[in-house]
């Protein structure tokens, strides 16, 4: 009998301990699960972290633009940048490329990276880009484009949601073609000229008993010369707008009529060969084409703009020169000054052949050509417009281009009236200076 309670009394404590033991390890799994459950609800950045904010933070600092979407192209979030981007409307993906990109993510499991082109499909009142001006499009801002060039990111977050990083990389692609286009450009430019002129040394040695190939032959060498030489001078002239501290140096006050009409006297040949007439005016009356006439005449009207001169003169002349060299014969070219709210306006206007709306971004661009055969014919260099860019911007100047085919061009150089840029100069000079 004692044996049979003392078997009871051990299984009974076998199977308290047993229970025990089960109650400790499902404790132990509950406790496991809530740990788990509040580091899931936790920021991956410490406990005390709001989920939330955290979330909103990371995507508000990201460069590119965030989706989150399920496969089936139904948007849980997008950022700001999303909607500029138009790839986001009413609540779902808008792009066929991003959904094609999620969907292969789904299918492969895998994060995946692509590139893409996408036409433009901005929402109504979205204006990504402000619009041009009555004076065309500014030195260094680019013509609206119909397409985005996007490098798309894709790949699983949770079982059913995916996240779209979304970088435009438009501006990127533009600067590397215009790379790719400056290289090529200048070594054409500069190959061409010289190897002409080595073939046509090797012509004459040929040709050496005859003296009209002689002669024929050496003109042409003497022509391609000329415009190696133009080159290389228009090169030195560009480096030399780019530095602003030569500029900077010889500021003073400077009277617009002066500079425009000289920068006119040294066209004066070209445009008399074409029979071409270029008129100046000022604030819209036409004045007197030299300083001796306009004294003649008691014209006092003028602008004064505190820059170096030289810089000046040289970004006036090279317009005009473009403007009669890409001008028919027997047509006017007008040159005139203008002065209001503190700002002085020069514009040279010709009825040329004009520029192609796809070309008006890259004019300004070296050695960029809008028909770079007819630029040769013409005797161009593709270094004009870019001289006179730089030359404008390091006079605290902005220039602008307006052109249509066809019917001609008008450039606009915008500079602080003279008493407004002694100010600046003043303030930004350094004590003792």
């Amino acid at each position: 009998m004692a044996a049979v309670i003392v078997g009871v009394l051990l299984a009974a404590v076998g199977v308290w301990v047993w229970g025990y033991h089960t109650g400790c390890m499902v404790e132990e799994e509950r406790s496991r699960e809530e740990l788990r459950r509040m580091g899931e609800e936790s920021s991956l950045f410490g406990e005390d972290v709001p989920v939330r904010e955290a979330e909103r933070g990371l995507i508000e600092v990201m460069p590119s633009a965030v989706v989150i979407a399920d496969v089936h192209g139904m948007v849980r979030y997008y950022s700001p940048g999303a909607r500029q981007l138009g790839v986001v409307q009413g609540g779902w993906l808008s792009s066929r490329e991003v959904e094609d990109i999620i969907t292969q993510a789904a299918e492969d499991g895998e994060i995946l990276q692509r590139e893409v082109d996408m036409p433009i499909n901005y929402p109504a009142g979205v204006r990504p880009r402000p619009e041009m001006s009555g004076k065309g499009i500014k030195a260094g801002d680019k013509a609206p484009s119909d397409t985005l060039h996007l490098r798309i990111r894709a790949g699983r977050i949770t079982e059913q949601l995916y996240a779209v990083l979304i970088e435009d990389i438009s501006e990127q692609r533009r600067f590397e073609a215009m790379r790719r286009d400056f290289v090529t450009n200048v070594s054409h430019e500069l190959k061409t000229p010289a190897g002409a002129i080595s073939l046509l040394a090797e012509t004459i040695t040929d040709a050496a008993d005859d003296p009209d190939m002689v002669r024929y032959f050496s003109g042409r060498i003497t022509k391609e010369s000329a415009r190696l030489t133009e080159m290389v001078k228009r090169l030195i002239d560009l480096q030399k707008a780019q530095n602003s501290q030569a500029l900077n140096l010889s500021a003073a006050n400077v009277s617009v009529l002066k500079v425009v009409r000289e920068a006119v006297q040294e066209n004066a040949v070209q445009a008399s060969n074409k029979h071409i007439r270029v008129n100046i005016s000022f604030d819209g009356t036409p004045v007197a084409p030299t300083a001796a006439e306009a004294a003649q005449r008691d014209e006092h009207g003028d602008a004064t703009v505190f820059l170096d001169e030289e810089a000046l003169t040289t970004a006036v002349k090279n317009l005009v020169e473009n403007a009669v060299r890409y001008s028919p014969e027997h047509t006017t070219i007008g040159v005139g000054v203008a002065v209001a709210g503190g700002k002085v306006t020069i514009r040279v206007v010709d009825q040329g052949i004009g520029i192609p709306a796809d070309s008006l971004d890259r004019i300004f661009e070296r050695f960029y050509r809008v028909d770079p055969a007819r630029s040769r014919a013409t005797g161009g260099t593709g270094l004009g417009l870019a001289i006179v860019k730089h030359c404008v911007q390091e006079c605290g100047g902005t220039i602008s281009v307006w052109s249509r085919e066809g019917e001609g061009s008008t450039f606009t150089i915008e500079l602080p009236e003279a008493k407004n840029a002694a100010d600046t100069k003043t303030e930004q000079a350094p004590a003792g200076a």
